[in-house]
Formats: C-alpha cells, structure tokens, sequence
C-alpha cells in the first residue's frame, strides 16, 4: 500500500488527459446521470485560468482527479474521484490536502461541493476532511437524483 502510494505523483493535468478524466467521470461520477463532463468540457476546465485540475498518476495512468473552479472567496470542487482499486489507500486526503493549499494560497475563504444524496461513503470522506453538510438540492443532477450540499470554512479549520 505505502508503495504505491508512494510512486503515485501529483500533477496538474494537460489537455492530453481530458478524454481519461472525461472517462474516469463517466464511469465513476456521472453513472446513470448522463455524460456532462465530456472531453471537450474538461479540456475547456483545464484550460480556464480559474479553475485547477489535478491528477494523480500512478506510471503512466491517471489514478485520481480533482476538478476545482476558484472565485473571489469562495472555490467549488466540481468533480473528484479516485479509482475503485486506489481508493482507502489515503490518496484522496493527500490530492485534497493538495487542492486545500492551493485554495489557501489564493486567498478562498470555503470550498463548496454537491454529492449525490445516496452516495454515504463520498459524504463520511468529505466530513473526514472537515466539510459540514450545507444543505440539499432536490433533482439537482438531471432531475433523477437530490444531491447534498457541503462546506468547509478554511478559515475556521486554520483556526482549530
């Protein structure tokens, strides 16, 4: 397990890895909902200047992704995933940790994300990173499915 953790690097993602975040998203996010974020949508997010898109890459594979838009104060992390295979190995807290001092460094206040309602294991990570449940948004993907809101107040997290 350290191993592989270990030879897995952190990157931020060229417009050559769209197509395998687009699948990644596909097959491991947007299941039954749908393909929103296809290649050219996260070709468009790699190269937007307000957004970050991280991979993490284990030889020559993306294992992991992250997709955070940054505003004024407050960033959205609009997709996150990690390969079933790669998954309770500490590769998500360590991409997160990443994208936190980058969100950090920009001077954000709170991140914001959405999850689909049903998916627990996603929400009992997020609460394991410090995120509060911030509310529910009914049919929010596509009208099929609610989603739950979550925040983390940066600020506050710094302060305990």
């Amino acid at each position: 397990m350290g191993r592989i953790l270990a030879d897995i690097r952190l990157r931020l993602a060229t417009l050559a890895d769209a197509a395998d975040i687009a699948d990644m998203s596909r097959s491991l996010i947007e299941t039954g909902l749908g393909w929103s974020w296809t290649r050219q949508r996260v070709g468009h997010a790699i190269c937007n200047p307000e957004t970050l898109v991280l991979t993490a890459v284990y030889d020559r594979d993306i294992v992991g992704f992250g997709i955070m838009d940054f505003g004024d104060e407050t960033a959205h992390l609009s997709l996150f995933a990690v390969r079933e295979s790669f998954q309770r190995q500490g590769l998500g807290i360590r991409m997160f940790d990443w994208l936190r001092a980058s969100a950090l460094t920009a001077g954000i206040a709170l991140i914001r994300l959405e999850l689909r309602a049903s998916n627990e294991g996603a929400r009992a990570f997020y609460r394991t990173l410090g995120f509060i449940d911030s509310g529910r948004a009914v049919g929010y993907y596509r009208g099929r499915e609610s989603a739950m809101r979550m925040a983390l107040d940066l600020r506050k997290a710094a302060r305990e």
